[in-house]
């Protein structure tokens, strides 16, 4: 890890301003919005009721727990409840925003979708959800979504890269004519079929992308090692008898990941982008699950309520600027012409 740091390449990463300013406002909003339970739940953090402690974030506890009637689950915004939790020496800590990407307040008075007010900063969703709140959760999905995609397909596209570069000739061949009838495939059009057949959610969004998304960056790890596999390095090596498997991940893969690592934020851009605008069309998650594209789909049915829209599209648009930026250091710091 040390030497990552301190390697010339991660040291001209740094150099790039924007980039690197990126970088870090990307990481610390990511970091806050997997913190989000912590800070923008409908559940208090913890409770002091009556000489105990309740952690309602960890554990399930009834109304009745709080003085109320029901064998329910507690309702924290019940009037009752929460005069019970906190008069009378007890008390009650709340998260800064208190509520929940799918949290229904039946006590508020206001009609949906409810403007920007003190008790929903960004106001609500046709539906009466905390916008503020879906937003949070959506930008989280959405980056762990795109990570988890990229991770996959990087790996596939390397991989089937990798084989065809090195061995070439038939095994080069018949893989880029198999690769051709694959990406002939009217992507869209099979998504739409294959999720006819399955309930929506994230897990089967990464899987049914994956079969595709790998293509692209194979054609870049196949002209690597296609330049590679001649090289004096890998010529030596097989002359010393060292085995395929060993040339291709030993030498040649570590001198042809500029490529791959510099495209990996523009990918990661591309994935927010493929669940966003399968959300946006109603072919992703559940409406019940947080997402850019479904707060999208709303601002477009509700013009009028322009709170629901804005914010989303904001949202999307800085992550995929941060990301870009990203991207663009990652290129200037692997070019090594351009650093000179």
């Amino acid at each position: 890890m040390r030497k990552i740091f301190s390697s010339p390449v991660w040291q001209a990463f740094k150099r790039h301003k924007r980039g690197w300013f990126s970088l870090r406002l990307l990481a610390v909003l990511f970091v806050l919005a997997l913190l989000a339970p912590l800070w923008s739940n409908d559940k208090p953090l913890w409770i002091h009721y009556q000489g105990e402690y309740y952690f309602p974030l960890a554990n399930t506890y009834l109304d009745r727990d709080f003085g109320g009637d029901f064998e329910t689950p507690a309702d924290y915004f019940d009037p009752l409840i929460r005069r019970n939790i906190t008069e009378n020496g007890n008390s009650a800590v709340y998260p800064l925003n208190p509520y929940a990407a799918n949290t229904l307040n039946d006590f508020d008075t206001a009609p949906d979708p409810a403007p920007p007010s003190a008790n929903h900063w960004l106001g609500t969703d046709d539906r009466g959800r905390d916008i503020l709140a879906r937003l949070v959760y959506g930008f989280r999905d959405s980056l762990l979504f795109a990570l988890a995609l990229t991770v996959i397909t990087t790996i596939i596209g390397v991989l089937a890269g990798a084989i065809q570069g090195y061995f070439g000739g038939k095994v080069d061949l018949v893989m880029q004519r198999l690769m051709e009838i694959w990406g002939g495939m009217p992507e869209l059009y099979l998504l739409i079929i294959l999720l006819s057949f399955f309930n929506p959610s994230l897990l089967i969004l990464l899987l049914l992308l994956s079969l595709f998304g790998w293509m692209g960056l194979s054609d870049y790890v196949r002209a690597e090692f296609l330049k590679n596999r001649q090289a004096d390095y890998v010529l030596a090596a097989k002359s010393m008898g060292v085995g395929n498997r060993a040339i291709m991940w030993r030498h040649i893969l570590p001198n042809s990941l500029t490529p791959v690592l510099a495209f990996l934020p523009f990918r990661i851009s591309g994935a927010v982008l493929a669940l966003t605008s399968l959300d946006f069309l109603g072919l992703g998650v559940p409406t019940s699950q947080a997402s850019l594209g479904e707060l999208l789909s709303q601002g477009k049915e509700n013009l009028d309520a322009w709170w629901i829209g804005l914010p989303a599209f904001g949202t999307l648009t800085m992550m995929l600027l941060l990301l870009v930026m990203v991207g663009e250091g990652l290129r200037y710091a692997f070019d090594v012409r351009g650093r000179k």
